[in-house]
């Protein structure tokens, strides 16, 4: 398919991730936007779809599919983001968004599951049948695949674990409930909660950097692992997956987050052997190369997973 190329958009509670991705998988260029909430975020799609579109055309490139994700709880067939907490949406045309600034066949899929899918086929866990992704940025959720199927839910809403209260009674989260994992244990709710705590403002990264000489930012840390386990334990009494791959923003702190982790789900799980838990091999660009092949497959370009080339 020469000169054809696919658009792949990402839209994340702060930033709008997009790539103009060619048939092969090799990414051409790419493209940055806050993402906003309400309105401003709707435009910030048509945005960055239009600006792609022409980048495109000016190589001499046609764009011939698209593929858009977000979290929240997603319909595919209408391609409609029913609600989203942290961008204030209800019942938004993410395909209707994408195709007022590029005509063209869209594909719409939850950011989580999109990127789950990326790491089955691409990254982490190519060839596992039984796995959970979860993706740690402003948000989590996660991406559940069982017996070689990914579970989506009777209403498009399976997988989100940022939601699942793991505190009794905690702290408030924005979704109206109270001890919500995302509260704890998101990138947005570290530095919250540590910005809270000492009137200064530090990113998740940040607060993970200090765990050796700052008293508090453990504190906040050791509140997000103990989050983190409680939640991981139930998934796997529940599932039972083979490995579990976290990925996003916080994830690449790497030890200092699978260290006592991994360590907490051992002692959780006293009578089982728990998962395997690792980073995601493509990191905190998984969701947009699951958009990537979200376009793929509305543009009917097949991908091979041994040449296909879109770390996007």
């Amino acid at each position: 398919m020469s000169g054809a190329a696919l658009l792949a958009v990402d839209v994340g509670g702060t930033t709008i991730k997009s790539a103009l991705v060619g048939a092969d998988g090799r990414v051409l260029s790419r493209q940055w936007l806050a993402t906003g909430q309400g309105a401003a975020a709707e435009q910030a799609v048509t945005d960055s779809a239009r600006h792609l579109g022409r980048q495109a055309r000016d190589e001499g490139l046609t764009v011939v599919g698209a593929g858009v994700v977000s979290p929240g709880v997603i319909d595919p067939e209408a391609g409609v983001v029913r609600y989203a907490s942290n961008l204030d949406w209800t019942d938004v045309s993410l395909s209707a968004l994408v195709r007022a600034g590029l005509d063209v066949p869209v594909a719409v899929g939850h950011d989580a599951r999109a990127a789950g899918e990326a790491e089955g086929l691409l990254g982490a866990a190519r060839g596992r049948r039984d796995y959970v992704h979860v993706s740690i940025g402003t948000g989590i959720a996660a991406s559940l695949v069982v017996g070689g199927t990914l579970v989506a839910g009777s209403a498009g809403g399976a997988g989100e674990l940022g939601h699942a209260p793991v505190v009794p009674d905690g702290e408030a989260c924005p979704c109206g409930q109270r001890g919500c994992l995302e509260v704890y244990a998101s990138g947005g709710g570290i530095a919250r909660r540590y910005l809270e705590l000492t009137g200064r403002p530090a990113t998740a990264r940040e607060v993970a950097e200090r765990l050796v000489t700052d008293r508090v930012a453990q504190q906040v840390w050791d509140d997000a692992v103990r989050a983190w386990v409680t939640s991981l334990a139930s998934l796997t009494l529940t599932l039972e997956p083979e490995l579990v791959v976290l990925g996003g923003g916080l994830a690449q702190a790497g030890d200092a987050l699978l260290d006592p982790v991994r360590a907490g789900l051992r002692a959780a799980l006293t009578w089982r052997t728990p998962p395997a838990v690792e980073v995601s091999t493509l990191g905190s660009d998984a969701a947009l190369t699951g958009a990537a092949l979200l376009a793929a497959r509305a543009a009917g370009v097949e991908v091979d997973p041994d040449a296909w080339g879109a770390r996007a």
